[in-house]
C-alpha cells in the first residue's frame, strides 16, 4: 500500500490546492455570504458530487496510462508545473482579487444550488489539471493494485477539501468581514498563497518520475 509519508504528502498537496483561490471557493463564499450557511453546505455537497467524477475518471484509468507512458507524464508533469505558476501569478498579479471578496448571486432552490456546485467543480480546471498531473505522480505499481492507490488518494482529497470547504461555508460571512476590515491582508493572503504555488510547481518540476 501507499507509503504514510506519500499519503501525508499528497494530503498536504490536497489542502495547498483547496486553499488556492478559484472557482470552488469563489462560489462557496458567495454563496453562503448572499444565501446563508445552509445555501452554501448544499452547494458544497453538489462540489463533492464533482470530486467523485474526477477521482473516478483516474481510478479507472486515466492514472495506469500516464503511468505506464513516459513521454504523457512528463509532458502533464510539466502541463501541472506551469498551471501552478499560472495560479501563483493569478493570485499576486495587479488588480488579482481574493476569494474573500465574495460576488452577489441570487437566491437558488436547493436543486439549483447542489446543481451549480457540482458544475462548478466538474468543469474547474484547477481540479482537472490536479488529477491529470499531480495526482498520478503518488501511484506507483510496486505500491499495490493502481485502482486501489487512487480510491485511496482520491477519498483523501475529497475528505481535505470537504473539511476545508465546510469550514469556509460556516464562516463565510464571517471570515469575508474581518477581510474587509484588514485591506493589508488580503494582500497578503494573496501573496503568501502565490508562494505557495510557486514552490509547489518548482517542486513538481524537479520530482523524478515514479517508477512502474
Amino acid at each position: 500500500m501507499l507509503p504514510l509519508s506519500d499519503l501525508l504528502l499528497f494530503a498536504l498537496a490536497a489542502l495547498v490546492v483547496v486553499l488556492t483561490p478559484g472557482p470552488n471557493m469563489i462560489y462557496l463564499i458567495s454563496r453562503s455570504i448572499c444565501q446563508g450557511r445552509a445555501a452554501g453546505v448544499i452547494s458544497l455537497f453538489g462540489v463533492l458530487a464533482g470530486f467523485l467524477v474526477h477521482m473516478l475518471a483516474a481510478a479507472v484509468g486515466l492514472t495506469a496510462l500516464f503511468l505506464a507512458i513516459p513521454l504523457a507524464y512528463e509532458i502533464l508533469k510539466w502541463a501541472g508545473a506551469l498551471y501552478l505558476l499560472f495560479l501563483a501569478w493569478q493570485a499576486v498579479r495587479p488588480g488579482a482579487r481574493s476569494p474573500f471578496e465574495a460576488r452577489a448571486l441570487p437566491a437558488d432552490r436547493p436543486r439549483k444550488l447542489f446543481l451549480m456546485g457540482f458544475l462548478t467543480n466538474l468543469l474547474n480546471p484547477k481540479i482537472a489539471v490536479f488529477y491529470l498531473a499531480i495526482f498520478p505522480q503518488f501511484v506507483s505499481p510496486e505500491h499495490g493494485p493502481v485502482f486501489l492507490q487512487s480510491l485511496v488518494l482520491g477519498f483523501t482529497q475529497i475528505g481535505v477539501s470537504f473539511t476545508v470547504n465546510l469550514a469556509i461555508a460556516l464562516s463565510a460571512a464571517g471570515i469575508a468581514t474581518w477581510f474587509q476590515q484588514r485591506p493589508t491582508w488580503l494582500a497578503v493572503q494573496r501573496y503568501v498563497m502565490g508562494g505557495v504555488l510557486a514552490g509547489m510547481a518548482a517542486k513538481l518540476a524537479a520530482e523524478p518520475r515514479q517508477g512502474v
